[in-house]
């Protein structure tokens, strides 16, 4: 892996075969080997090869990887645009521009989402002044030094923690691993989002530490958090008894805490992970939160992420299975104003799709089955092969099973800093879906 993988004379060729589908033409960064018809000089992992159609028409710059399935990730569509320092300072400068643009609060988000920004396999994400990268191509691997370069005069980090602990780095020929690349980087940090503080672990946290993709999609419950008393009256006051329980104790403060938001909902969070969604519940005005989440460290976060914004009293935490979790609520006949549903990737793959549906289907009849008549679901899915509209039918499935009619109240994806080529499916993996809950019995 050195400098001479970036020459741009006498690249090696790849010929693609006429009777294919025209992906490439329509803004597809892949090619698979299947595509390919022939190919013209010697390719190495990593190295810059130039894409061709049947009849030798340039179609793309990439950088290839003969060992995996996809051999080629265009990185530009110009054949007088060369790869080295200055293309990779150029598509960086260009990813920070777009999110300035976009992005309310740009201090703290994903600031290069790898094919989305021309850097295919190349995941950066920004946390105040510390950046968190991963690497998950062997094109990208290639890079290294030019990333790092360009990195540091774009953004002037404190540090830059590398997360290359991914399983995809195994396909591509790479080794899983750790470390601070760059400056000094603290294991825990504090970004805000939405106004809000938030504790993030990018040392071992899922993914890169915080999944920056449903910024829009939190703040999109803030109507749902208030006007519970006034629009049903005849609502009974869950937190009642809480009230007078904590009067009476040592802490009347929590009392009056809790009296303050009795026309907020009560809510559950399922799959809470470190609690951005129930910290954000109990800042647009929720009376109470039930998170609930399998990891006792990431439940651990979400306490501390709720006190670190003085919401502490209207919070309780279950370290749970969600799924037994749920089946219990409904067997005691629990009833919330809202449930939200964000659980981890059920279907990773093609394979596992039809259990994957069945999970979803399961999570969201027993979440049904918890709110309160015209109270509201939140449900996501952020597993690529589970599409919007298969997920959005097994939610239907779902609602059928429980006897719930349901009323769409907004549908979206992942949020302003992560982008997606038209045309390219496997980029549009996050669906985020608030249902009003109505009951047929």
């Amino acid at each position: 892996m050195n400098a001479k993988n970036f020459t741009n004379s006498m690249n090696p060729k790849v010929f693609l075969y006429r009777k294919r589908k025209k992906r490439l033409e329509q803004g597809h960064p892949w090619v698979f080997q299947s595509e390919v018809e022939r190919t013209e000089g010697d390719i190495s992992p990593g190295q810059i090869v130039d894409i061709y159609n049947h009849q030798g028409a340039f179609l793309a710059r990439a950088y290839a990887n003969p060992q995996s399935q996809i051999i080629a990730r265009v990185l530009t569509y110009r054949e007088d645009e060369h790869i080295d320092a200055s293309f990779v300072l150029r598509r960086v400068l260009r990813a920070w521009q777009y999110r300035q643009r976009f992005v309310q609060d740009a201090t703290s988000c994903r600031v290069v989402f790898g094919e989305a920004d021309f850097l295919p396999g190349l995941i950066v994400d920004k946390y105040g002044d510390y950046l968190v990268v991963q690497i998950l191509s062997y094109g990208m691997e290639v890079m290294r030094p030019l990333i790092l370069d360009a990195l540091l005069e774009v953004f002037s980090p404190k540090g830059i923690y590398l997360r290359n602990d991914v399983p995809v780095r195994e396909l591509e020929g790479l080794p899983q691993h750790t470390a601070v690349w760059y400056g000094e980087v603290p294991r825990e940090i504090e970004i805000l989002e939405n106004g809000l503080k938030l504790l993030v672990d990018v040392y071992e946290g899922q993914k890169t530490g915080y999944f920056y993709d449903q910024r829009e999609n939190r703040s999109a419950i803030r109507p749902l958090m208030t006007g519970w008393d006034r629009l049903n009256p005849d609502r009974p006051n869950e937190t009642s008894d809480e009230h007078t329980r904590l009067q009476r104790s040592a802490n009347p403060q929590s009392a009056r805490n809790i009296q303050a938001f009795t026309d907020g909902a009560n809510v559950l969070d399922c799959f809470c992970h470190t609690g951005s969604f129930t910290v954000h519940a109990l800042h647009y005005g929720a009376r109470h939160v039930t998170a609930v989440d399998i990891s006792e460290t990431a439940i651990d976060m979400a306490r501390r992420n709720v006190a670190l914004n003085g919401f502490a009293d209207r919070a309780d935490f279950e370290v749970a299975n969600v799924f037994d979790f749920l089946q219990t609520a409904n067997r005691t006949n629990e009833l919330y104003d809202v449930v939200i549903l964000d659980p981890p990737a059920f279907a990773k793959s093609k394979r596992t799709l039809e259990s994957a549906i069945r999970g979803y289907k399961e999570i969201n009849l027993r979440g049904l089955k918890l709110v309160r008549d015209g109270g509201y679901l939140v449900t996501a899915s952020c597993s690529y092969h589970m599409l919007p509209e298969i997920f959005q039918q097994t939610i239907l499935e779902a609602a059928f099973d429980a006897h719930k009619v349901l009323r769409l109240i907004h549908w979206a994806g992942a949020g302003m800093d992560h982008p997606e080529i038209a045309g390219v499916r496997e980029g549009h993996y996050l669906k985020f879906g608030i249902y009003e809950v109505n009951s047929r019995t």
